[in-house]
């Protein structure tokens, strides 16, 4: 016979409350040695520990205020070799025009002074730069001398280089003009595209505790995105995110890397686009390819030559342009014809005095002197550039303490002078005054230029003879460098 479990009646499961409130008081008393342990192995519970109500309790809890970030942990910028210097230190820096900069500057406040105060405090370069702003437009307008002495009062130079070397390294960038149309046809076939809808904009938002250069920021994103190949084979095709179509594949490829576009159309007016969204997947630079093949050496490979032999070579070059698979999305803007295009900072830039910088190192608005011999009037490296300019905008191969990208302006003209830089040059950062480290110990100096050696010399007489030398002064600054300027697209005959 097969017995039933016997189970509590109604009656009894009435009570079963009754009974536990009585039990319960008697139980918190029980001495610990009689308390229940847990057995080897099992977890603790770590809910026992909360008070019942929890939530409650969080709200209530006094906020946990930020700890300010010390001067020595704000110039502890990653792989990097700082020097703090005078101004009679920099080379080229009293024939600078400071109001044609301080100009330029001015564009960068315009910005700085609509931060919010909540950011600001975690993040005390820009909270510095915050407070210039308010003292540069309340000197307006100022003259060369005057913009001048605004920057020695307010900033305090210090000599920015890598740990690799003792120079930063500067590449230029431009605003192309190509020929497109907004009707699709056997000659317009290469399209631009707007943002998708299913693309996660990789965000960064601000958390507190110490950072690089006064900022810590946390990565808010999704997975890559479409790559440049299956984009291209048309797996945005037919969703409606054409803006436009170019006439040359090799057009919108260089539009993607530069950031910025102007289109003329087949009438001859003309529409600006600018750089909305990025899929996720690393830039590749495509020359390299280029130079370990053998058909360009390190010296000879410039934008100018990588699109020549795209030119020359129809199906190998639409394979090389397939190796970078990050891939650009625009978006229309109403600028006009004479104004130039809006940096990361979200102002516009200036040709000659913006550049583009590493953003999770650099705080855009950051002045910064470049004093460098460059490619500008022909291939030679023969034009010395020695100029205050502005941190307003970033990139995906621009990356390091001592990188920049000079943007040079839109047009023929700026895109063939861009397209050969690739230079070493000194490279001084603008540390506002509140945040002067000069008495911080631990701050790395920049290495002394080494002296050459030369065969069947001991190491002592080399070293005897760099102590010896004297100092080489530079030659005298040119008087003004050419620039190429933006001018306005006009329908080719």
């Amino acid at each position: 016979m097969i017995r039933k479990p016997l189970l509590p009646s109604r009656t009894a499961l009435r009570f079963l409350p009754i009974l536990l409130a009585l039990l319960l008081p008697v139980c918190g008393n029980m001495p610990e040695a009689w308390a229940a342990k847990p057995a080897n192995g099992a977890a603790k519970d770590k809910t026992a520990d909360k008070p019942a109500n929890a939530k409650a309790a969080k709200r209530t809890a006094p906020k946990q205020k930020p700890v300010a970030q010390s001067k020595r942990d704000l110039m502890k910028i990653p792989n990097s070799q700082i020097e703090l210097i005078e101004w009679s230190d920099i080379q080229g820096w009293a024939a600078d025009d400071h109001a044609e900069a301080f100009s330029a500057y001015l564009a960068s406040c315009r910005a700085i002074l609509r931060s919010p105060a909540a950011t600001r405090a975690q993040r005390p370069v820009l909270g510095a730069l915050f407070d210039i702003c308010e003292r540069a437009v309340a000197a307006i307008p100022l003259d060369d001398a005057g913009a001048r002495e605004f920057y020695e009062r307010n900033f305090r130079p210090a000599r920015l280089a890598p740990l690799s070397g003792s120079e930063g390294f500067f590449t230029g960038y431009y605003e192309p003009i190509v020929e497109g149309s907004r009707v699709q046809s056997d000659v317009y076939a290469t399209p631009l595209y707007r943002r998708p809808t299913d693309l996660l904009v990789r965000k960064l938002r601000h958390a507190k505790g110490k950072g690089k250069f006064g900022k810590r920021t946390v990565a808010v994103k999704s997975g890559q995105y479409l790559d440049r190949v299956q984009i291209e084979n048309g797996a945005l095709a037919g969703r409606g995110l054409e803006i436009c179509w170019l006439k040359d594949p090799i057009d919108a490829f260089f539009a993607q890397i530069q950031g910025s576009v102007r289109v003329r159309l087949e009438d001859g007016s003309i529409i600006r686009l600018n750089y909305d969204a990025q899929n996720g997947h690393p830039y590749t630079a495509v020359g390299r390819f280029l130079v370990e093949r053998g058909i360009y050496t390190r010296e000879e490979i410039s934008m100018q030559k990588i699109r020549e032999w795209m030119q020359a070579n129809p199906e190998e070059g639409a394979a090389l342009r397939r190796l970078n698979k990050s891939y650009v999305f625009f978006r229309e803007t109403d600028l006009s014809e004479h104004e130039d295009p809006p940096g990361a900072q979200g102002v516009a830039l200036t040709a000659g005095r913006s550049i583009a910088v590493d953003r999770n190192i650099h705080t855009y608005g950051v002045p910064f002197f470049i004093d460098a011999e460059l490619p500008i009037q022909s291939e030679k490296a023969d034009t010395r550039f020695r100029r205050l300019m502005v941190a307003q905008d970033t990139g995906g191969a621009i990356i390091g303490p001592a990188r920049a990208d000079i943007y040079l302006g839109a047009g023929d003209e700026a895109a063939r002078a861009a397209g050969r830089f690739k230079h070493f040059g000194r490279f001084v950062m603008l540390i506002p005054r509140k945040l002067d480290p000069a008495k911080d110990p631990d701050i790395p100096p920049l290495p002394l230029p080494r002296p050459k050696i030369e065969v069947g010399t001991s190491a002592a007489a080399t070293r005897m003879a760099a102590r010896e030398t004297p100092a080489i002064k530079p030659a005298a600054l040119d008087p003004g460098v050419p620039l190429p300027k933006a001018r306005p697209a006009s329908k080719k005959q």
